[in-house]
């Protein structure tokens, strides 16, 4: 039996529907209401991370455990959430794999925990974290949930950690990576000089349950299927829609004078920033990530970006069709 934590998540949600293809029983962890039937194969459970003894019910008689969930926020009043949920309770979901005792854990990190040294133009596994640098409280989080993992590695665990690049895949148009579609599809005018890194949920899936049911353990991989800058991106994106693409470029300057605006918008109103100091940040970024190890010990192929996006369209105009229809 496999358990999947984030199961209504994007990459939790197709990883479901590849375990249940490949004739696995799953048990989905969802914190939120879902609409989840339960039948012979797939139990739903509502539970959260934090609590130890739901997990030990939860986690009972599993053999193989996806933790895929976590909260991707880069606004400041999140910065104890982030803590929480992804820190303390990757935590929980270690120890109570240790608990219970053979189990092996498939945690999804990102590439938000893999640093970018300075001097070295492309960045993989082997990149040591600078406690120095400037982070986000994202990343911070994802890195310390990674050393939890780490933590029970040492204590036992067999374990494999996964950091994929900005997923893609026809998710919820108001969370994470699909938010980048909808902001094409409602014609929003700016973008940045930046680029960005990008993987085929499809691709995340396959080579998660590749390495789980595999003999690799104690091992971290890069799962990236590759760069665009955020012009070509959102020019692919509105061709796949049949909208305008953004056309205003925004100067790192302006960008630094947008988040503060925003910083006072949401202090005066209570309502989030649309721009952070973070995100400010990291969208004028040129990073490259290898994913050179998880070829050699996967011998695997990802998929064209060009392909993923078209695939992307096509599956979230297919849900608005279902919406409206």
């Amino acid at each position: 039996m496999v358990v999947v934590t984030g199961a209504t998540g994007l990459i939790g949600s197709f990883l479901v529907d590849a375990l249940l293809q490949q004739g696995y029983e799953v048990r989905a962890i969802s914190r939120r209401s879902f609409s989840g039937q339960n039948h012979s194969v797939l139990t739903w459970l509502q539970g959260d991370l934090l609590d130890p003894v739901f997990l030990a019910e939860a986690f009972e008689g599993a053999t193989h455990v996806f933790h895929c969930a976590g909260l991707v926020s880069y606004a400041p009043q999140d910065k104890e959430l982030l803590q929480q949920t992804n820190v303390e309770g990757t935590a929980n979901v270690v120890n109570t794999c240790l608990a219970l005792g053979n189990i092996k854990l498939c945690y999804v990190s990102s590439i938000a925990a893999v640093e970018n040294e300075k001097n070295k133009p492309v960045a993989d596994e082997e990149a040591k974290w600078d406690l120095n640098a400037e982070h986000s409280g994202y990343a911070e989080s994802k890195y310390n949930a990674e050393l939890e993992v780490w933590r029970g590695i040492s204590e036992g665990l067999s374990a494999v950690i996964v950091n994929p690049s900005i997923v893609l895949g026809p998710g919820n148009w108001h969370e994470s990576s699909t938010q980048l579609f909808r902001y094409v599809f409602e014609e929003k005018p700016f973008y940045t000089a930046g680029t960005a890194n990008f993987v085929d949920v499809r691709d995340v899936v396959e080579m998660m349950l590749q390495l789980a049911f595999s003999e690799v353990e104690g091992e971290r991989f890069i799962l990236n299927g590759g760069q665009l800058t955020y012009e070509d991106f959102f020019q692919m994106v509105a061709g796949c829609f049949g909208k305008k693409a953004p056309g205003v470029k925004v100067a790192a300057g302006l960008a630094n004078i947008l988040w503060r605006l925003e910083h006072v918008r949401s202090l005066l109103t209570g309502k989030r920033p649309l721009i952070t100091r973070d995100t400010a940040r990291i969208a004028g970024r040129t990073h490259t990530y290898s994913s050179n190890k998880v070829k050699k010990v996967l011998t695997c192929q990802f998929r064209p970006l060009p392909e993923t996006i078209a695939w992307s369209c096509a599956g979230l105009q297919e849900k608005l069709v279902q919406k409206t229809g």
